[in-house]
This record gives structure tokens, C-alpha cells and sequence, in this order.
């Protein structure tokens, strides 16, 4: 409250008193012809925690650019001929309408459309669209472990690594602070070149050996050794599996749900609003 105190004070003493007037619209603070810009317009322009002297620069500053505005805006209107003026017109208000009518179909569109996507659903779309989901990458599916190549019992991780039944990945995980990183979860795919970034061993000389199929890589940095075992690939220009491009699939058919019900929507509100004598077309 003080605040706001203090920058009506500085208002007016950049306001003539002859214009601090009341009306309908509350308390003028500044005025450019016809048109006056009122204390409620400036409110909430500062902070609670900016200083006086941020205060006041912050509200001259903004009553100088308004003023300016309704200058070039008056200066237009003398200057501009009636039919661009009502060009303009009607382009404020086409947008004016657009601005409404696309905050309600987007609500409508919120509380109407279900955003869940079966994994039946999305099947049927990928399997009728296999054709769109080449893939542009190489993606592997793969686990590692990178650790110091003196670690103790070396030779038993790299022996579970590979073999990896349950008990092997019990005693892994059961050991994974030792390692420097990993990653035993080789059920997701990944692209390789998010692989590429996270070991800095794989380069452009070696990165083939992790697009082969069941192979099991080891390859040996400044920091340590990467043990990695390959389980599946896909090269580029083959088929992306369904779990990968699930996301993808799962927002087109949100797409297409939303689409079908704004053009039900359209159809639907003229219907009703001829059937309720809201709309008639006069011949």
C-alpha cells in the first residue's frame, strides 16, 4: 500500500492537475488527446520489493512509451485514409474473434477429448501405417558397465555381464556402487548416437562393433574399461518397433481425435443454433 502511495506521488508530479480528474474509470494519471491512462492501468507495473528510484524510472518509462503509442496511433488515424482505417478495423476485430473462438474450442477441446491411448489402439495405427516409421538412426538395445580396470573379481563381472541370468543381475546390481557407470535395463531402445555421447570410448573407428547383434564390446579408456553387450539392432531404414514410436503414434491419434471433434463441434453449434432460431440466413 505504501508502495502504490508512493508512485501516485510520483504520477503526480508529472501530471498536470488540471487532468487528475475522477470518472467512471477511476483516477486519470496521464492523458494524450482523448485518450487517458488511469492509476488501475499501472498497478501492478512494480514489484513490492523494487526500490524507489527502480520505481520510479519503471512507471516514467512506461507512461513515456504510452504516450508515444497514442501519438503514432492518432497521427495514424489523421493521416491514414477511412478505407485503410477500416481495414484495419476489421482485421482488429477478425483477430478479436479468432482469439475467442480459439480459447473456447480449446477448452472444449480439454474437458472433451480423452488424451489415452490404448496399446491395442496405437497397434492398429502403427501396423496400418508401418510404412511412415522407417527409422532415419541405428538404435541398439544394449546394457554396460564401466569400471576400473583393477577392480576386484574383473574377470566374474565381465563373466555376469554376458550371461546376465537372474542371479547374475542380482549380483550386479547388488555391486553397482563400485561401478564408475552403467546401465542394466538393455529392454529399451536406444540411439546410438545417445550412446556415442555417454562413452567416450565409441568412436567412428569402433562404433560398428555395437551394431552387431549378440556381440559383447570391450573397449578400454584413460578412465577405466567399458564392457557392453549387445542385444538387438536396427539400422537405419528398418522398421521402428512399436515401443519406440508409441509416443509418437500416441500423439497423432490425440491429434485426430481432437480435429474430428472440433469439425463435429462446427457442424453441431450451427445445427443447434438454426434448430434454436439463433442463426437464419436471409434470402
Amino acid at each position: 500500500m505504501r508502495k502504490k502511495i508512493y508512485i501516485l506521488l510520483v504520477l503526480v508530479s508529472v501530471c498536470s492537475c488540471e487532468f487528475l480528474k475522477t470518472s467512471d474509470e477511476g483516477s486519470p494519471i496521464a492523458r494524450v488527446n482523448e485518450n487517458y491512462l488511469y492509476l488501475d492501468d499501472i498497478e501492478d507495473l512494480v514489484s513490492e520489493d523494487a526500490s524507489q528510484e527502480d520505481s520510479t524510472l519503471i512507471v516514467q518509462n512506461f507512461i513515456k512509451r504510452w504516450a508515444t503509442q497514442q501519438l503514432l496511433v492518432d497521427g495514424a488515424k489523421l493521416n491514414l485514409g477511412e478505407d485503410k482505417q477500416a481495414d484495419f478495423d476489421r482485421l482488429v476485430q477478425q483477430y478479436k474473434n479468432d482469439l475467442y473462438s480459439k480459447a473456447y474450442i480449446e477448452a472444449l477441446v480439454e474437458r472433451s477429448v480423452d488424451r489415452k491411448v490404448s496399446f491395442e489402439e496405437a497397434e492398429i495405427y502403427y501396423n496400418n501405417n508401418k510404412e511412415v516409421f522407417k527409422l532415419n538412426e541405428e538404435l541398439i538395445k544394449f546394457r554396460y558397465i564401466h569400471v576400473n580396470e583393477n577392480i576386484i573379481d574383473f574377470d566374474n563381472i565381465k563373466k555376469k555381464l554376458k550371461r546376465y541370468n537372474s542371479e547374475d543381475r542380482k549380483a550386479l546390481d547388488s555391486i553397482s556402487i563400485q561401478f564408475k557407470s552403467y546401465s542394466l535395463n538393455d529392454s529399451i531402445w536406444i540411439k546410438l548416437s545417445q550412446v556415442i555421447k555417454k562413452i567416450p570410448s565409441v568412436n567412428s573407428e569402433n562404433r560398428n562393433q555395437l551394431l552387431k547383434k549378440s556381440n559383447f564390446v570391450q573397449l578400454k579408456d584413460s578412465l577405466g574399461v567399458y564392457l557392453m553387450q549387445i542385444n538387438d539392432v536396427l539400422v537405419r531404414n528398418d522398421t521402428a518397433p512399436l515401443e519406440y514410436v508409441k509416443p509418437t503414434i500416441d500423439q497423432i491419434v490425440i491429434n485426430k481425435r481432437k480435429l474430428e471433434f472440433i469439425r463435429e463441434l462446427e457442424k453441431d453449434i450451427t445445427k443447434d443454433a438454426i434448430k434454436n432460431k439463433q442463426f437464419e440466413i436471409y434470402n
